[in-house]
Protein backbone atom coordinates (compact mmCIF):
# COMPACT_ATOMS: atom_id res chain seq x y z
CA UNK A 1 0.00 0.00 0.00
CA UNK A 2 2.89 2.35 0.81
CA UNK A 3 4.50 2.04 -2.62
CA UNK A 4 1.37 3.07 -4.62
CA UNK A 5 0.87 5.98 -2.22
CA UNK A 6 4.44 7.20 -2.71
CA UNK A 7 4.02 6.86 -6.47
CA UNK A 8 0.85 8.95 -6.35
CA UNK A 9 2.59 11.64 -4.27
CA UNK A 10 5.50 11.69 -6.74
CA UNK A 11 3.25 12.29 -9.73
CA UNK A 12 1.22 14.96 -7.90
CA UNK A 13 4.44 16.80 -7.01
CA UNK A 14 5.72 16.42 -10.54
CA UNK A 15 2.58 17.95 -12.01
CA UNK A 16 2.69 20.82 -9.52
CA UNK A 17 6.30 21.64 -10.42
CA UNK A 18 5.22 22.53 -13.93
CA UNK A 19 2.93 25.44 -13.23
CA UNK A 20 1.46 27.21 -16.22
CA UNK A 21 3.39 30.11 -17.70
CA UNK A 22 0.82 32.89 -17.70
CA UNK A 23 -1.27 34.77 -15.21
CA UNK A 24 -3.59 36.18 -17.84
CA UNK A 25 -6.88 37.98 -17.43
CA UNK A 26 -9.14 37.50 -20.45
CA UNK A 27 -12.15 39.80 -20.71
CA UNK A 28 -14.90 39.48 -23.31
CA UNK A 29 -16.69 42.80 -23.84
CA UNK A 30 -20.03 42.52 -25.66
CA UNK A 31 -21.38 46.00 -24.92
CA UNK A 32 -21.55 46.85 -28.62
CA UNK A 33 -23.71 43.83 -29.40
CA UNK A 34 -27.49 44.17 -29.21
CA UNK A 35 -28.05 40.84 -27.51
CA UNK A 36 -30.46 40.32 -24.62
CA UNK A 37 -28.95 37.04 -23.47
CA UNK A 38 -25.31 37.67 -22.54
CA UNK A 39 -24.67 34.17 -21.20
CA UNK A 40 -22.73 32.98 -24.24
CA UNK A 41 -20.25 35.82 -23.82
CA UNK A 42 -19.73 34.94 -20.16
CA UNK A 43 -19.21 31.31 -21.11
CA UNK A 44 -16.73 32.31 -23.79
CA UNK A 45 -14.84 34.48 -21.30
CA UNK A 46 -14.52 31.63 -18.80
CA UNK A 47 -13.47 29.19 -21.52
CA UNK A 48 -10.76 31.56 -22.78
CA UNK A 49 -9.43 32.17 -19.27
CA UNK A 50 -9.18 28.43 -18.70
CA UNK A 51 -7.62 27.86 -22.10
CA UNK A 52 -4.90 30.48 -21.69
CA UNK A 53 -4.05 29.86 -18.05
CA UNK A 54 -4.38 26.08 -17.83
CA UNK A 55 -2.68 25.04 -21.06
CA UNK A 56 0.97 24.00 -20.73
CA UNK A 57 2.51 26.12 -23.52
CA UNK A 58 6.17 25.25 -23.02
CA UNK A 59 8.42 22.68 -21.40
CA UNK A 60 9.86 25.34 -19.09
CA UNK A 61 9.34 25.22 -15.35
CA UNK A 62 7.53 28.34 -14.11
CA UNK A 63 6.93 28.85 -10.40
CA UNK A 64 3.66 30.55 -9.48
CA UNK A 65 5.44 33.86 -8.78
CA UNK A 66 7.20 33.68 -12.17
CA UNK A 67 4.07 33.64 -14.28
CA UNK A 68 3.88 36.39 -16.85
CA UNK A 69 1.31 39.04 -15.99
CA UNK A 70 -0.78 39.78 -19.06
CA UNK A 71 -4.27 40.50 -20.31
CA UNK A 72 -6.41 40.03 -23.38
CA UNK A 73 -9.46 42.18 -24.03
CA UNK A 74 -11.79 40.69 -26.65
CA UNK A 75 -14.30 43.29 -27.83
CA UNK A 76 -17.17 41.80 -29.81
CA UNK A 77 -18.66 44.20 -32.35
CA UNK A 78 -20.80 41.73 -34.31
CA UNK A 79 -22.46 38.47 -33.34
CA UNK A 80 -24.75 36.25 -35.41
CA UNK A 81 -25.53 32.75 -34.24
CA UNK A 82 -22.05 31.21 -33.81
CA UNK A 83 -20.10 33.85 -35.77
CA UNK A 84 -18.23 36.55 -33.86
CA UNK A 85 -16.12 39.47 -35.02
CA UNK A 86 -14.33 42.31 -33.27
CA UNK A 87 -10.91 43.17 -31.91
CA UNK A 88 -8.44 41.81 -29.39
CA UNK A 89 -6.14 43.98 -27.25
CA UNK A 90 -3.09 42.19 -25.87
CA UNK A 91 -0.92 43.54 -23.06
CA UNK A 92 1.91 41.94 -21.11
CA UNK A 93 4.25 43.05 -18.35
CA UNK A 94 7.61 42.00 -16.99
CA UNK A 95 8.82 42.33 -13.38
CA UNK A 96 11.76 44.63 -12.64
CA UNK A 97 14.47 43.37 -10.29
CA UNK A 98 14.54 44.77 -6.74
CA UNK A 99 11.14 46.42 -7.09
CA UNK A 100 7.41 45.73 -7.19
CA UNK A 101 7.14 47.46 -10.56
CA UNK A 102 5.80 45.66 -13.62
CA UNK A 103 7.32 47.03 -16.82
CA UNK A 104 4.97 46.95 -19.86
CA UNK A 105 6.57 45.10 -22.77
CA UNK A 106 3.76 44.51 -25.27
CA UNK A 107 0.60 46.47 -26.04
CA UNK A 108 -1.21 45.86 -29.30
CA UNK A 109 -4.73 45.84 -30.70
CA UNK A 110 -5.49 43.35 -33.47
CA UNK A 111 -8.47 44.60 -35.45
CA UNK A 112 -8.80 41.54 -37.70
CA UNK A 113 -10.37 39.12 -35.26
CA UNK A 114 -13.30 36.95 -36.29
CA UNK A 115 -14.14 33.41 -35.26
CA UNK A 116 -16.83 30.81 -34.78
CA UNK A 117 -17.72 29.52 -31.36
CA UNK A 118 -20.46 27.26 -30.04
CA UNK A 119 -21.26 27.67 -26.37
CA UNK A 120 -19.54 25.09 -24.12
CA UNK A 121 -17.47 23.75 -27.00
CA UNK A 122 -14.07 22.70 -25.57
CA UNK A 123 -11.01 24.67 -26.63
CA UNK A 124 -7.87 22.70 -27.46
CA UNK A 125 -4.40 23.62 -28.61
CA UNK A 126 -2.95 21.42 -31.34
CA UNK A 127 0.42 22.75 -32.61
CA UNK A 128 0.13 20.74 -35.81
CA UNK A 129 -3.45 21.45 -36.89
CA UNK A 130 -5.63 24.52 -37.41
CA UNK A 131 -8.53 23.78 -35.05
CA UNK A 132 -10.31 27.15 -35.09
CA UNK A 133 -9.48 30.79 -35.62
CA UNK A 134 -10.36 31.49 -32.01
CA UNK A 135 -7.72 29.14 -30.60
CA UNK A 136 -5.24 30.00 -33.38
CA UNK A 137 -5.29 33.75 -32.65
CA UNK A 138 -5.19 33.30 -28.88
CA UNK A 139 -2.36 30.73 -29.10
CA UNK A 140 -0.42 32.94 -31.49
CA UNK A 141 -0.46 35.86 -29.06
CA UNK A 142 0.43 33.58 -26.14
CA UNK A 143 3.65 32.70 -27.97
CA UNK A 144 4.30 36.33 -28.87
CA UNK A 145 3.96 37.19 -25.16
CA UNK A 146 6.28 34.33 -24.17
CA UNK A 147 8.84 35.29 -26.82
CA UNK A 148 9.00 38.99 -25.98
CA UNK A 149 9.23 38.20 -22.28
CA UNK A 150 12.10 35.77 -22.91
CA UNK A 151 13.91 38.33 -25.07
CA UNK A 152 13.96 40.76 -22.15
CA UNK A 153 15.83 38.23 -20.00
CA UNK A 154 18.30 36.72 -22.49
CA UNK A 155 19.56 37.78 -25.91
CA UNK A 156 17.21 36.32 -28.53
CA UNK A 157 15.81 34.02 -25.85
CA UNK A 158 12.37 34.27 -27.41
CA UNK A 159 13.31 32.64 -30.73
CA UNK A 160 11.65 29.23 -30.10
CA UNK A 161 8.41 30.96 -29.09
CA UNK A 162 8.43 33.25 -32.12
CA UNK A 163 9.04 30.19 -34.30
CA UNK A 164 5.97 28.56 -32.76
CA UNK A 165 3.96 31.73 -33.48
CA UNK A 166 5.19 31.65 -37.07
CA UNK A 167 4.17 27.99 -37.32
CA UNK A 168 0.64 28.97 -36.29
CA UNK A 169 0.69 31.65 -39.01
CA UNK A 170 1.68 29.06 -41.61
CA UNK A 171 -1.06 26.65 -40.51
CA UNK A 172 -3.69 29.39 -40.52
CA UNK A 173 -3.05 31.02 -43.89
CA UNK A 174 -5.45 28.71 -45.75
CA UNK A 175 -8.21 29.09 -43.14
CA UNK A 176 -9.98 31.94 -44.92
CA UNK A 177 -9.74 34.21 -41.88
CA UNK A 178 -7.99 37.56 -42.26
CA UNK A 179 -4.81 38.66 -40.53
CA UNK A 180 -2.68 35.64 -41.34
CA UNK A 181 -1.34 36.60 -44.77
CA UNK A 182 1.20 39.18 -45.85
CA UNK A 183 -1.43 40.57 -48.23
CA UNK A 184 -4.06 41.11 -45.52
CA UNK A 185 -2.93 44.69 -44.95
CA UNK A 186 -0.62 46.46 -42.53
CA UNK A 187 0.15 45.14 -39.06
CA UNK A 188 -0.85 41.55 -39.74
CA UNK A 189 0.06 38.56 -37.59
CA UNK A 190 2.24 37.42 -40.47
CA UNK A 191 4.16 40.71 -40.38
CA UNK A 192 4.73 40.67 -36.62
CA UNK A 193 6.08 37.11 -36.58
CA UNK A 194 8.21 37.80 -39.63
CA UNK A 195 9.69 40.96 -38.09
CA UNK A 196 10.53 39.23 -34.84
CA UNK A 197 12.44 36.45 -36.58
CA UNK A 198 14.05 38.52 -39.33
CA UNK A 199 17.70 39.49 -39.07
CA UNK A 200 16.65 42.86 -40.48
CA UNK A 201 15.08 43.74 -37.12
CA UNK A 202 17.84 42.36 -34.89
CA UNK A 203 18.35 45.81 -33.30
CA UNK A 204 14.85 45.65 -31.85
CA UNK A 205 15.51 42.40 -30.03
CA UNK A 206 18.93 43.52 -28.80
CA UNK A 207 17.46 46.82 -27.60
CA UNK A 208 14.69 44.91 -25.83
CA UNK A 209 17.28 42.92 -23.88
CA UNK A 210 19.58 45.86 -23.12
CA UNK A 211 16.69 48.13 -22.12
CA UNK A 212 15.49 45.67 -19.49
CA UNK A 213 18.51 43.72 -18.23
CA UNK A 214 21.02 46.58 -18.30
CA UNK A 215 18.50 49.36 -17.80
CA UNK A 216 15.31 48.71 -15.87
CA UNK A 217 16.75 45.86 -13.80
CA UNK A 218 19.53 48.06 -12.38
CA UNK A 219 17.49 51.25 -12.05
CA UNK A 220 17.26 50.86 -8.28
CA UNK A 221 20.92 50.00 -7.68
CA UNK A 222 22.51 52.23 -10.34
CA UNK A 223 20.02 54.85 -11.59
CA UNK A 224 22.55 56.83 -13.62
CA UNK A 225 24.01 53.78 -15.34
CA UNK A 226 20.51 52.41 -15.95
CA UNK A 227 19.33 55.62 -17.61
CA UNK A 228 22.42 55.72 -19.82
CA UNK A 229 21.82 52.10 -20.89
CA UNK A 230 18.16 52.80 -21.65
CA UNK A 231 19.23 55.85 -23.65
CA UNK A 232 21.69 53.68 -25.62
CA UNK A 233 18.94 51.12 -26.27
CA UNK A 234 16.71 53.82 -27.75
CA UNK A 235 19.64 55.01 -29.90
CA UNK A 236 19.89 51.44 -31.18
CA UNK A 237 16.21 51.58 -32.16
CA UNK A 238 16.89 54.80 -34.06
CA UNK A 239 19.42 52.86 -36.13
CA UNK A 240 16.65 50.42 -37.02
CA UNK A 241 14.27 53.28 -37.75
CA UNK A 242 16.73 54.68 -40.30
CA UNK A 243 16.45 51.52 -42.37
CA UNK A 244 12.88 50.43 -41.52
CA UNK A 245 10.89 53.52 -40.50
CA UNK A 246 7.50 53.03 -38.89
CA UNK A 247 8.00 49.27 -38.62
CA UNK A 248 5.55 47.09 -36.74
CA UNK A 249 7.96 46.24 -33.90
CA UNK A 250 8.95 49.87 -33.35
CA UNK A 251 5.33 50.95 -33.14
CA UNK A 252 4.57 48.11 -30.71
CA UNK A 253 7.59 49.05 -28.59
CA UNK A 254 6.54 52.65 -28.12
CA UNK A 255 2.86 51.75 -27.66
CA UNK A 256 4.01 49.80 -24.62
CA UNK A 257 6.89 51.98 -23.44
CA UNK A 258 6.03 55.65 -24.03
CA UNK A 259 4.82 56.45 -20.51
CA UNK A 260 7.63 54.49 -18.89
CA UNK A 261 10.34 56.22 -20.94
CA UNK A 262 8.94 59.65 -20.08
CA UNK A 263 8.83 58.74 -16.39
CA UNK A 264 12.38 57.34 -16.35
CA UNK A 265 13.85 60.51 -17.86
CA UNK A 266 11.68 62.99 -15.98
CA UNK A 267 13.54 62.66 -12.70
CA UNK A 268 16.62 61.30 -10.96
CA UNK A 269 20.22 61.63 -12.22
CA UNK A 270 20.54 63.82 -15.29
CA UNK A 271 21.78 62.48 -18.62
CA UNK A 272 22.15 64.13 -22.01
CA UNK A 273 18.69 63.94 -23.49
CA UNK A 274 18.72 66.35 -26.46
CA UNK A 275 19.48 63.53 -28.89
CA UNK A 276 17.10 61.23 -27.01
CA UNK A 277 14.13 63.57 -27.52
CA UNK A 278 15.06 64.07 -31.16
CA UNK A 279 15.16 60.31 -31.70
CA UNK A 280 11.90 59.73 -29.86
CA UNK A 281 10.07 62.37 -31.86
CA UNK A 282 11.50 60.89 -35.05
CA UNK A 283 10.50 57.32 -34.25
CA UNK A 284 7.22 57.91 -32.43
CA UNK A 285 5.80 61.37 -33.25
CA UNK A 286 2.39 60.19 -32.08
CA UNK A 287 3.71 60.49 -28.53
CA UNK A 288 5.21 63.98 -28.91
CA UNK A 289 3.17 65.28 -25.94
CA UNK A 290 4.55 62.47 -23.82
CA UNK A 291 8.13 63.23 -24.90
CA UNK A 292 7.62 66.90 -24.00
CA UNK A 293 7.52 65.85 -20.34
CA UNK A 294 11.19 64.89 -20.57
CA UNK A 295 13.09 67.90 -19.27
CA UNK A 296 16.69 68.93 -19.86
Amino acid sequence: MLKPLLTLVFFVCLSLSYAQELNCTVIVNSDQVNQTNKQIFRTLEKSLNDYVNKTQWTSANFDANQRIECSMMVTITQYDNSAFSGTIQIQSNRPVFNSNYQSPVFNYQDKQFSFKYVEFAPLYFNPNVFESNLTAVISYYVYIILGIDADTFSKEGGTPYFEQAQSIVNLSQSSGFSGWKQTDGNRTRWELADNLLSNTFKEYRLALYNYHRQGMDVLVSDPLGAKENILNSITLLEKLNNTRPNSFVLQAFFDAKSEEIANVFSGGPKVKIAELKENLNSMAPLYSKTWSRIKY
